[in-house]
């Protein structure tokens, strides 16, 4: 599993990735919220450990961004200030702990170890749920996992592979964002990519055949200069 931290200071970037590394977590880290943004978009990690005061962006404007892109990836606030009104920005902006420094080794693992460990669980239901049906529902759409099939109010919808595989790709983690060269990775894999504007087009295809207003999508959403998500449950 992977831990991700964001903070300006190159000292702290090494102490916790010391300490998570030795714990058995790979670990990714920027030095600012801009950086940071893009390198959790790419590297998709499990947890997110954010400063609140950065260079460019403080970290509870990245933590609202973060959440206002159905990220659920659980982040841990690292902070010099404890008082509650920090606290209650911070988790307020949708964060789910909130760690003071100076903190203790111990005490940084297991916040995280919980962390991990209500995140798996939260996963391996929606695996186990997922198993058992084989269905994604959302509003009248339906798409049933590896069969190819995607039905609208009961109606069948004549979706090409790659079209049926972006959606089932989106509909893995609704909610969540992919950027477009995930998208290219997972569908063309080896194979040699396409132009990334291949994507647009493919979602293009697609609200075509699913919305009933193509211009104003219902369920394939644009983040604009992010990428795509499907609408959540």
């Amino acid at each position: 599993m992977k831990i991700m931290l964001i903070d300006d200071d190159t000292s702290l970037q090494s102490l916790v990735e010391q300490i998570v590394v030795r714990d058995g977590f790979e670990f990714c880290g920027a030095g600012d919220g801009e950086s940071g943004l893009e390198m959790l978009r790419q590297e998709r990690p499990d947890l997110l450990i954010l400063d609140v005061m950065l260079p460019d962006i403080n970290g509870f404007e990245i933590c609202s961004q973060i959440r206002s892109e159905g990220r659920k990836v659980p982040i841990i606030f690292l902070s010099a200030k404890g008082d509650i009104v920090d606290k209650s920005i911070g988790f307020n902006a949708g964060a789910d702990d909130y760690l003071v420094k100076p903190f203790a080794t111990a005490e940084l693992l297991l916040r995280i170890n919980a962390h991990l460990r209500r995140r798996r669980g939260r996963v391996e239901n929606s695996e186990r749920i997922l198993r058992e049906s084989g269905l994604y529902r959302v509003g009248d759409l339906q798409i049933a996992f590896g069969k190819y099939e995607v039905h609208l109010r009961g109606e069948d919808v004549a979706l090409s592979s790659r079209e049926f595989e972006l959606l089932e790709l989106l509909a893995s983690d609704p909610g969540s964002v992919f950027t477009r060269k995930q998208i290219l990775d997972h569908i063309w894999k080896d194979s040699d990519l396409p132009d990334p504007n291949s994507v647009t087009v493919y979602v293009r295809k697609i609200r075509e055949k699913i919305e009933d207003d193509p211009s104003k999508p219902r369920y394939l959403i644009t983040v604009w200069r992010v990428g795509y998500k499907l609408a959540g449950h």
